[in-house]
């Protein structure tokens, strides 16, 4: 909802996510690097804009994109056309990617460090292909309604197939592509179009088959890239050797003028408006109907625009070099396991303010009915980070292949996928993708290329792409963990919860019904309640003159109500002449019924046992027996 209330819980709990990375600089920073960094304040100021940058983008998602996308993908299932929505997919897919700045910047580099064998434009092509490709395998999937293990495992099969035969120049690069081709913009609209197929096609479950678009398109790049790379290493020879040295770049110069802001945003609404233009064109050119509040919609992409904008010119105030600075000073450190520490705690941090993941968690949370806890989700996943990219800087420093490492996790991810929770297995793939896009893939590249450079050894090339590969990898792994131990702890959804407390009332009326269920008044409250415990009725008879004994007697022992009736009557040791003539004569004794819970019982016969001397001789008789739906009696308040 488009609120200043939302903004402000939504900026809470940005600047809750961001503390960890200032955390985590900090330590090193001054712990173990032992220097200020220059340009603290522009630092500073510049993790403030990521905060109101992210919490603006967030608003922008809620109102605008997530609405626009299920609405969308509702509509393509009404209209029954799997043509159309196969088109939309595609498009999605292709162009939202080939825009992304992150696959830009790895693609340069790739570029620059493979002797001109890698073209960057035809790989970033190859890439967005292979990213619609996988869009529409996803939604086929959907709409078929077959389970997204057997694509995965399948995929991960050929992962390895390709992996066998592309030259190991390439295997590394192709890996961590496959984990910076969805993007923060593009991971909401492709989970919304999965979440909406999956919510209006009969018999298709939203947690079940609505996530998984995300893998797809986290898998496929690593099959398509190594074929790629098995064209241009066998047909094209290099034309030069280009030298790379992981020194830190300088850090641009932010043109802070009008101008300058205005064609930094005017950058934003280009990567942007290639899926403005999907969207419109569908809309308009294929559905023929308006979108539903236009307006709202129109205000929800402008926060995003503003709000991704300011994003990236406060990680460009001084986060990003920052970043690269510490990561090429740590890899001058002889204590390896300062390189490993810091992977892991930059691997957390960036990935707890990751944008795309916040979205991809609420959105998690918000159709499971709150059975996935989308902050317990988010610490699940940089976890998993954390660890990846801290064995990612081991395999660097040690010089390991990291197809070994790759294939190892791998096995691991299909052995958890037979034994995680259903509901969790699509949300676990899918956040291997959503992992590495804009804040953790700078920082994370710098970190690979820097220590495979500075290590004797070790080819750029070869050894320093890998870390986001493994960033993509482990947290499909604690995420499935993260499933297991929800389902051994019981964990349900709000609806589970409800339907689960109708089920225990409706069970406690029936056995109630089963065994009787009493409706007391409670003395001193003036009140009916339903009171569901056994009661019992105990019988005293007596001579009239032990009347007023017997009832001091079963008041004391906690009766609460008393029904007297005339009785008379004789033992058995009486002849028989003496037993007729007896009960004919008037009535000489009393019975008293005493109605109370059963657990007063045994106190109440014995107290009229003792004090009323019943012993059998034919003075006295008391008894009882048990009662079922008992009405209209009052107990004390302490009985209950």
């Amino acid at each position: 909802m488009l609120s200043v209330k939302s903004f402000l819980l939504l900026l809470k709990e940005a600047f809750r996510d961001l503390l960890p990375i200032i955390l985590v600089i900090l330590f090193f920073q001054l712990a173990i690097i032992q220097s200020i960094p220059a340009g603290w304040l522009a630092t500073t100021i510049g993790l403030g804009i990521v905060a109101v940058g992210l919490a603006v983008f967030l608003l922008g998602l809620e109102v605008a994109i997530f609405p626009v996308g299920e609405r969308l993908a509702s509509d393509f299932a009404h209209k029954g056309s799997t043509f159309w929505i196969i088109i939309f997919a595609f498009l999605i897919g292709f162009g939202t990617t080939i825009a992304e700045p992150a696959l830009y910047v790895i693609a340069q580099k790739a570029a620059a460090i493979s002797s001109g064998r890698i073209d960057a434009g035809v790989l970033r092509g190859v890439v967005a292909f292979s990213v619609g490709f996988a869009i529409v395998l996803g939604v086929w999937r959907i709409i078929k309604g077959h389970p997204i293990q057997y694509y995965i495992i399948a995929g991960y099969i050929l992962v390895v197939a390709t992996t066998a035969f592309a030259p190991h120049e390439i295997v590394g690069l192709a890996y961590d592509l496959g984990g910076v081709t969805t993007s923060t913009v593009t991971v909401p609209l492709v989970a919304a179009l999965g979440i909406g197929l999956a919510s209006t096609i009969k018999g298709r479950n939203p947690v079940l088959d609505g996530f998984g678009l995300i893998a797809f398109a986290s898998l496929t790049p690593m099959i398509f890239v190594q074929v790629y790379g098995i064209v241009v290493y066998e047909m094209v020879d290099a034309k030069s050797v280009v030298e790379v040295i992981a020194m830190p770049e300088k850090a641009a110069v932010i043109d802070h003028s009008p101008y300058g802001m205005l064609m930094g945003l005017f950058g934003v609404v280009k990567d942007v408006l290639p899926i403005l233009a999907i969207i419109l064109f569908f809309q308009y050119g294929v559905l023929k109907k308006p979108i539903e509040n236009i307006k709202a919609v129109a205000i929800g992409f402008a926060l995003v625009i503003i709000g991704l904008y300011a994003f990236i010119l406060g990680l460009e105030m001084g986060l990003f070099s920052l970043g690269e600075t510490m990561a090429y000073q740590l890899t001058l450190q002889d204590n390896h396991f300062i390189i490993y520490a810091f992977g892991f705690a930059i691997g957390f941090a960036t990935t707890m303010a990751e944008p795309a993941l916040t979205a991809i968690a609420k959105k998690a949370k918000e159709i499971s009915d709150g059975k996935i806890n989308d902050f317990g989700l988010r610490l699940f996943v940089a976890f998993g980070v954390a660890i990846g990219i801290a064995l990612g800087s081991f395999r660097i420093v040690d010089g390991g292949h990291i197809v070994y490492y790759i294939i190892a996790g791998y096995i691991v991810v299909i052995a958890l996928t037979v034994i995680a929770p259903k509901y969790i297995i699509g949300i676990a793939y899918d956040s291997g993708g959503v992992t590495t896009s804009t804040v953790t893939v700078p920082l994370v590249a710098a970190l690979g290329l820097g220590l495979a450079s500075n290590i004797p050894g070790r080819d750029p090339l070869v050894d320093g792409f890998g870390l986001i590969a493994f960033a993509s990898l482990f947290p499909m792994i604690t995420v499935m963990l993260y499933g297991v131990i929800s389902d051994k702890l019981g964990i349900k959804g709000e609806q589970e919860r409800e339907e689960e407390q109708l089920f225990e009332l409706r069970q406690a009326i029936e056995d109630a019904q089963d065994m009787g269920l009493a409706t007391v008044n409670v003395d001193g409250f003036g009140q009916r309640h339903s009171y569901q415990a056994h009661f019992s009725a105990v019988y005293i008879i007596v001579p009239k003159e032990k009347r007023e004994k017997a009832l001091r007697v079963a008041r004391e022992a906690g009766a609460t109500g008393v029904t007297v009736t005339q009785a008379h009557g004789m033992g058995l040791q009486h002849n028989e002449e003496q037993f007729y003539n007896r009960l004919e004569q008037e009535n000489t004794d009393v019975k008293l019924m005493f109605l109370m819970p059963t657990k007063l019982v045994n106190n109440v016969i014995r107290q009229a046992m003792d004090e009323l001397d019943i012993v059998g001789e034919g003075h006295g008789v008391i008894y009882a027996y048990p009662l079922s739906h008992i009405k209209g009696i009052t107990i004390k308040r302490e009985h209950l």
